[in-house]
């Protein structure tokens, strides 16, 4: 179903995230991260974020390539639970998502039933009545968002990508983002520059990655390391079935 182009919004970020950390270099032992290579320092981050159980996501901006600014607010982990939200931008709509074990729950405000839903859009609105679209992560219609709130889902991304195209990087001068001490790494082509933030201290995660050039203007902000996803799901009286809702609407191609 639409869930499609949910997921394709995540999946963009997803690609943000595997361009800025793609590094190739074994990264020394010590700890003094400042003082390494641009190239090591990407490659620090980049097996930090692979190794994180679970992380807050919080992209916004515009892309480019035509796409519509946009915001993605998801807590996720590797077991596949999965709470927050993404807003389609330019008013066409935004969607609650929640998943926990194999269950999933979907709601979809106003304007995305009126933008991604044309044909039908309204019927599913007034059957779930601000409720949510309550369904199994096994359900077919919903796989493209179950596989955008999976952080195995970023994870292989990043990993695929690793040491592809040569990626050469720069570094920049120390500085703080949202209170953290960070180096950023950059890596510039076709008109575009990639940076990443990577912490100086713990872990060396990347705390923040930044799209800029040929139209785009995009940030990911990464926090939340290996912290739990919240475990609240929607009371019954809050859901309707996924069939009950998709079933009374017109057939979707």
């Amino acid at each position: 179903m639409t869930g499609q182009r949910i997921a394709t919004r995540a999946a963009a970020c997803a690609a943000v995230l595997a361009l800025a950390v793609t590094g190739g270099t074994a990264a020394q032992a010590d700890d003094d991260i400042e003082s390494l290579p641009a190239d090591q320092i990407a490659d620090r981050s980049r097996e930090a974020l692979l190794d994180a159980r679970s992380l807050h996501l919080r992209a916004q901006g515009d892309l480019g390539e035509d796409r519509a600014p946009m915001t993605v607010d998801l807590s996720l982990d590797r077991d596949g639970n999965c709470a927050g939200d993404v807003d389609l931008g330019e008013d066409k709509g935004s969607v609650e998502i929640v998943k926990r074990g194999d269950d999933v729950w979907l709601k979809p405000d106003a304007d995305f039933w009126e933008n991604q839903v044309p044909i039908g859009g309204q019927t599913f609105e007034d059957i779930l009545a601000g409720r949510y679209m309550k369904g199994s992560a096994s359900d077919s219609r919903l796989r493209p968002v179950v596989e955008a709130c999976d952080l195995d889902t970023f994870r292989e991304l990043v990993s695929d990508n690793t040491g592809k195209a040569g990626t050469t990087f720069t570094k920049g001068g120390v500085t703080t983002v949202d209170g953290v001490r960070t180096v950023p790494v950059t890596a510039a082509g076709h008109g575009q520059r990639i940076t990443a933030y990577v912490d100086t201290g713990g872990e060396h995660h990347p705390v923040r990655i930044t799209l800029r050039g040929d139209g785009a203007d995009a940030a990911v902000d990464l926090s939340g390391f290996d912290e739990p996803v919240p475990t609240a799901t929607p009371a019954p009286d809050e859901t309707v079935d996924v069939s009950a809702v998709l079933g009374k609407g017109p057939a979707q191609s």
